[in-house]
């Protein structure tokens, strides 16, 4: 007989769940396995709320395993450590992204690129190696083995870092990858919400001209003025878009709703580059003549690897990056993902785990 989540491992814990595909949350019960010889336990301080927690939650992508605890924007302190971690020592604060285990024997963890393992297992709504579920950072704490644990930087604020371990490392790992780092170079933001308004901060860390594209001409004054954008770019405006023609070399389109690619295509340059990293619902349509057309290029990508992952931490607070946050407690979370799916977040919901009443 199977044993239930709260009896399964010996550390007990609390966190918020879903239990179907109202995306409802209420407190749950369940356990973590003891600290072994590689894991490293973590007391959560805040988690970030992500906009797959809602897809997940809802079971928008039809792969939702009940009850769920969402969240992979951790950070904690370390409150135990295995006989065998030599990274990480008690008091140390440390974040945990979106996945905690990968084979480290193919090709992909062989060149650091973790994500991309055919066997990883994510944070939260995947079968971990002992055959139990793994449940998120919408909870007290957590015990991740020491390799997909993260350092966090001295100056990184917990807070407002949190929401990097994702958001972050989704738009950094594009722009490393597929050469968007040359100073001078025009990159286009397509959406500004989560991700987008991070790809902002870090293409100007990089030196690029960065122009905000954009349903919604209330975010213009924020995106120049506070975030650092050079310009920006209604989407839903047709002369401006047909100036902007053939303007940018490269576009990270962070929408996660679906939406026409053919508009984003046209306005990059001759071997323009658009990299996808919002994870819409249904297929989008590329249009083939706008790729053909001009030697253009339609990718994707999806987070970083462990290694990749610290390096984008400490290339931010090098450069003084952080998400724009909004605090809320455990029992708001509700509140918080109805808001989420009406865009009504600037730009981040963080959890106060550590201040929040879990019962």
């Amino acid at each position: 007989m199977a044993k239930s989540p709260e009896t399964e491992h010996p550390q007990k814990a609390i966190g918020w769940a879903a239990r179907d595909n109202t995306g409802t949350f209420s407190p749950f019960h369940f356990s973590r396995r003891e600290t072994g010889a590689d894991d490293v336990t973590i007391k959560i301080l805040f988690c970030g709320i992500c906009h797959s927690d809602l897809h997940c939650a809802r079971n928008e992508w039809g792969v939702t395993n009940y009850p769920i605890v969402p969240g992979h924007e951790i950070v904690g302190t370390v409150t135990k450590v295995g006989n065998n971690v030599s990274k990480f020592k008690e008091g140390d604060k440390v974040g945990v992204g979106v996945l905690v285990a990968s084979c480290q024997k193919c090709e992909s963890c062989q060149q650091g690129l973790e994500n991309y393992c055919p066997n990883m297992i994510l944070t939260y709504n995947s079968i971990d190696r002992d055959g139990t579920k793994t449940y998120g950072g919408y909870s007290d704490l957590i015990v991740v083995d020491q390799h997909y644990v993260l350092r966090f930087p001295d100056n990184m604020p917990l807070d407002a870092g949190a929401p990097l371990l994702c958001a972050g490392i989704t738009v950094y790992s594009p722009m490393k990858y597929y050469g968007m780092t040359e100073p001078g170079k025009h990159l286009g933001v397509a959406g500004l919400g989560g991700l987008g308004h991070v790809a902002v901060k870090i293409g100007k860390a990089f030196g690029l001209k960065v122009t905000v594209i954009s349903t919604s001409p209330k975010k213009e004054s924020e995106a120049i003025s506070k975030l650092g954008a050079d310009a920006f770019l209604v989407s839903s405006d047709p002369a401006k878009v047909k100036a902007a023609m053939g303007t940018m070399d490269y576009i990270i389109d962070t929408v996660s709703a679906v939406h026409s690619l053919a508009p984003l295509l046209g306005l990059l340059k001759v071997n323009g580059k658009l990299v996808t990293v919002g994870l819409p619902e249904k297929p989008l349509e590329v249009p083939i003549f706008a790729l053909v057309g001009a030697r253009r290029l339609v990718g994707g990508s999806n987070i970083g690897g462990m290694k990749e992952t610290q390096e984008m931490l400490d290339f931010c607070a090098k450069h003084n990056i952080a998400a724009d946050i909004e605090l809320v407690r455990m029992d708001q979370i509700n509140t918080a993902i109805e808001r989420l799916a009406k865009s009504d977040v600037k730009y981040r919901f963080v959890i106060d785990v550590g201040n929040s009443k879990l019962q």
